[in-house]
C-alpha cells in the first residue's frame, strides 16, 4: 500500500531552494490539491520575479513567467480569455507585496476569479536579502543594517488584513508551514482557494509565512523558531475574510 507519493502535478526535477527553504513544502501543497481537484489538464500557473521564478520547471500544469510584480495582471488575462481555466499565481512578499501592490489591490477590487498563493518570508531572498515590505521592525537585512526602524522605514504590511477589506476578495487566509499540524491546515486553505475560483466567488488569496534560513542567517532549525516567535506575532494567522460562511451565517 502506497503512503506517500510524489503529486503528479509535480515534475521529477529537484527544487533548488535553500535547505530549510519552505517554498518546496508548499508547492507540494499546491500541487496535490491540483492532483486531488483534477485540475492538472486545464491550470495555468502565473510565476514572477523572486524565489519562484523557476516555478515552471516544478509543476507539471502550463506556466507563464511575468515581469517583477505583474502576475495579477498576466493571471487576468489569461482567465478572462479563457474563463474555463483554473489560474494561480505563485507570488514571493517583495514581488506581492511591493513592486507589485497595485496589481494585487486592483485585481482584488474587481474581484478576478482567480487563486494567489502569496509567499511570506518577510525579506528579499532571491536578490540578496533586501528588507521587504513585509519585514519586521527591527528585522536586519543588507539594506536595514541595524534592523528595520519605524521612523525611517514604516510598519511592515500586513497583506492578508488590508486585502480582506477589498469587495470583490472572497477568501483571505494566512497559514504557515512550520509544523505538521499548520502543514495541513495550510493545504485546507490552499484547496479552498482554488474550489473557490471553480465556484466563480471571486479573488481568493492565501498567506504562507515562510522562512529563508540563508538570508536570515540562521539555521534550518533556529528559522522555524524565528518564525513562530516573531512572524506570528506580527502575522497572526487565521482567516480574514470568507464569504461562503458569511453568507452561511445569513
Amino acid at each position: 500500500m502506497v503512503v506517500f507519493d510524489k503529486p503528479h502535478a509535480l515534475t521529477d526535477k529537484p527544487f533548488h531552494y535553500c535547505p530549510g527553504c519552505t517554498h518546496g513544502i508548499i508547492h507540494r501543497l499546491v500541487a496535490e490539491v491540483i492532483d486531488e481537484l483534477g485540475l492538472e489538464d486545464t491550470t495555468v500557473g502565473i510565476a514572477p520575479v523572486g524565489c519562484s521564478v523557476f516555478a515552471y520547471n516544478y509543476f507539471n500544469c502550463d506556466m507563464i513567467e511575468a515581469p517583477h510584480g505583474r502576475a495579477p495582471a498576466v493571471a487576468t488575462g489569461v482567465k478572462r480569455a479563457n474563463p474555463d481555466l483554473t489560474v494561480f499565481t505563485y507570488q514571493g512578499d517583495g514581488d506581492l507585496a511591493a513592486i507589485g501592490t497595485a496589481e494585487t489591490v486592483h485585481v482584488g477590487t474587481r474581484g478576478e476569479n482567480l487563486t494567489i498563493i502569496f509567499v511570506n518570508n518577510a525579506i528579499y531572498g532571491m536578490t540578496g536579502g533586501q528588507m521587504a515590505p513585509t519585514t519586521l521592525i527591527g528585522q536586519v537585512s543588507t539594506t536595514s543594517p541595524y534592523g528595520r526602524i519605524k521612523e525611517l522605514q514604516g510598519n511592515p504590511i500586513r497583506v492578508c488584513e488590508m486585502m480582506a477589506t477589498l469587495d470583490g476578495v472572497a477568501y483571505a487566509e494566512r497559514v504557515s508551514v512550520d509544523c505538521v499540524k499548520n502543514v495541513v491546515a495550510a493545504k485546507k486553505a490552499i484547496k479552498k482557494g482554488f474550489e473557490n475560483q471553480q465556484n466563480k466567488r471571486g479573488l481568493s488569496i492565501i498567506e504562507v509565512l515562510s522562512t529563508c534560513p540563508t538570508n536570515w542567517g540562521l539555521s534550518p532549525e533556529k528559522s522555524l523558531d524565528w518564525l513562530r516567535e516573531n512572524m506570528m506575532a506580527h502575522y497572526p494567522l487565521g482567516v480574514y475574510k470568507d464569504v461562503t460562511k458569511e453568507e452561511e451565517s445569513k
